[in-house]
């Protein structure tokens, strides 16, 4: 999506500027704007570049010395073609210009506190500290847009789908699961408060047992959480649910949906997006996010290794990742992925240099610790690995987990392109524990919401062996970012009980956290399940950008802060004693 469409002019102008071609050629026109810049011609000329948000176009005014960057003009002239060798390739109205002006300054203004420029490097803080100048620029203006593009997709391909579109409560009952939320105090119940849902879960649940059928909504979300490149307190997501439907009737709504989405944006619409499960995802890439645009997938190495004598090897599981070219990485280098694989909780890193030799095809390997090997274990890595003269391999021996875990991340540090580089690859991941890990106490832990069907074949390893136990569960990845999740909910009280039991979760405590839900649940729920995924991701990816603040209009920075407007301030104390806060120092 790279031309801009602009509505029919109306009001004070008869076109906008970026719409301007040369079959307008001696057309009267009038377009109003921002002047962009302004260079003097003589005595008495000027060019002003004149701008909206459909471009530029350029004006030959007489007397426009009065005029500034960023005032606010209508200009009314004729269009024409501009002189021989001064048409401007690079521009979309460059074949023309506006002759014979008459200027009419709307609004004055200040210079503005940096330049809007697509060249300009301006730190961010400032952009931020302005953002309602930042928002004129081009880079600003294209990604709110091609946001817009993003959200009338997404509905245009729920409503086909049969999706009702319903408005959740924003003051909403705490419920204490999942992340922190935000407490909003009531006036009228002194000493009570609402929470800012952290997402519609329950209430799009309570839907389904409603009858509703099928329910989505782009919805504002907030969490009291600690913000990074791809997370903010209030985000924006596509929320959904259907009754009686299965984990690929939900894929397949979101697939439909992200697909109408990318393909608005892009002119191309994606293939059926692959699926992958979550023990596959970890056990090759190291991460339950796998980034597939560029290969370097882990490799299992043991059965090459299974009777060496080099102790380091001698661990359940060893792994290795080829890094292409990587052999001419100096040794500080690899000193620092050795200190870096520990700092991600290895023992330790070992790394070789794939060299000519003799020990496999003409190949070997280089290493410090290369002579504690055989010659049938070097050539077993060569040959296992398909590395190749000038590779490097990194080896992590531990754990299992930990050992795709730090090789996984080491993976995306040393190949992992841009945002903006590579194609768009989609990839659904499946099957993914119930439970993640136990507690101090010995329970599992809840991988997901306690509301998560577990997968129907493994409902006898509860009692005996729930770390084992997969959930009715699956999430969204594009470019090594996960956009959402969702899964198939619990419908049924005697599953629920089973779940409860196993997070130890009492009946009395089920009862005070999620009585209105469960509730709910006896007068009938049908089976039902659902997904969300992060519209601010998704248009982040889309429009080639590493932050999703550069997707939203006005964001907060890393820490909280809208340095706009300086929010969060302190309030007055008579509003505090109408909530009945008193504030505690430290």
């Amino acid at each position: 999506m790279n031309e801009v469409v602009a509505p029919p002019a109306v009001g004070m102008r008869t076109h906008y500027c970026g719409t301007l071609g040369a079959a307008d050629v001696g057309a009267q026109v009038s377009v109003c704007g921002w002047v962009a810049r302004r260079r003097e011609h003589g005595e008495h000329l000027a060019f002003l570049d004149v701008r909206d948000y459909t471009g530029v176009v350029q004006c030959v005014v007489d007397g426009a010395h009065a005029l500034r960057s960023e005032y606010v003009v209508r200009v009314t002239g004729t269009v024409r073609l501009r002189p021989e060798g001064t048409v401007n390739p690079g521009l979309a109205t460059g074949e023309i210009e506006l002759g014979e002006c008459v200027v009419e300054t709307l609004n004055a203004a200040e210079p503005p506190p940096f330049v809007l420029d697509v060249r300009a490097d301006v730190d961010e803080s400032v952009r931020l500290r302005y953002r309602y100048i930042d928002l004129r620029t081009e880079r600003m203006q294209h990604n709110l847009r091609l946001r817009a593009t993003v959200n009338s997709a997404i509905r245009g391909a729920m409503e086909r789908q049969g999706f009702l579109e319903i408005e959740t409560p924003l003051l909403w009952t705490p419920t204490p699961e999942g992340a922190r939320e935000f407490a909003v105090p009531s006036r009228h119940q002194r000493g009570s408060f609402y929470v800012l849902p952290q997402s519609p879960q329950i209430a799009k649940q309570l839907s389904m047992v409603g009858g509703l059928d099928r329910y989505y909504q782009i919805a504002r979300c907030m969490r009291d959480e600690d913000l990074r490149a791809d997370r903010q307190f209030e985000f924006t997501q596509l929320d959904l649910e259907a009754s009686f439907v299965g984990e690929a009737d939900v894929r397949a709504f979101v697939s439909e949906a992200i697909a109408e989405a990318t393909e608005a944006v892009t002119g191309e619409r994606p293939a059926q997006i692959p699926e992958m499960t979550w023990a596959d995802a970890i056990d090759r890439y190291g991460s339950d996010k796998p980034d597939l645009r560029f290969a370097m997938e882990l490799v299992d190495v043991g059965q090459g290794l299974a009777g060496t004598d080099f102790n380091a090897f001698k661990a359940p599981t060893v792994k290795a990742i080829v890094v292409p070219g990587g052999a001419e990485l100096g040794r500080s280098r690899m000193d620092a992925l050795v200190e870096r694989a520990k700092a991600l909780g290895a023992k330790g890193l070992v790394w070789m240099r794939v060299v000519a030799g003799t020990a496999d095809g003409g190949l070997d390997l280089e290493s410090p610790i290369a002579k504690f090997l055989s010659d049938a274990e070097r050539a077993a890595l060569i040959r296992t690995t398909s590395a190749t003269v000038g590779d490097l391999l990194l080896l992590v021996a531990d754990e299992h987990r930990l050992v795709c875990e730090v090789l996984g991340q080491l993976r995306l540090e040393l190949g992992r392109p841009p945002v903006n580089v590579g194609p768009l690859r989609f990839v659904w991941v499946v099957d993914f524990p119930m439970f993640d890990g136990t507690d101090d106490d010995g329970r599992p832990v809840a991988a997901h919401h306690p509301f998560t069907m577990p997968h129907p074949d493994d409902l006898d390893l509860f009692e005996t062996e729930p770390l084992k136990v997969r959930a009715q569960s699956y999430d969204l990845v594009l470019n090594g970012w996960e956009l959402g999740s969702g899964s198939i909910r619990i419908h049924l009280a005697d599953v629920q009980r089973k779940v409860f039991s196993a997070l130890g979760i009492s009946d009395e405590d089920a009862e005070s956290r999620f009585g209105f839900l469960l509730g709910a649940f006896r007068y009938g729920a049908p089976p039902h399940g659902g997904f969300a995924f992060g519209i601010d991701r998704l248009v982040a990816l889309l429009a080639g950008e590493e932050n999703i603040r550069e997707v939203i209009a006005f964001p907060k920075t890393q820490s909280g802060t809208d340095l706009m407007t300086g929010a969060p301030l302190p309030i007055s104390e008579r509003q505090l004693r109408d909530l009945g806060i008193r504030i505690v120092e430290k």
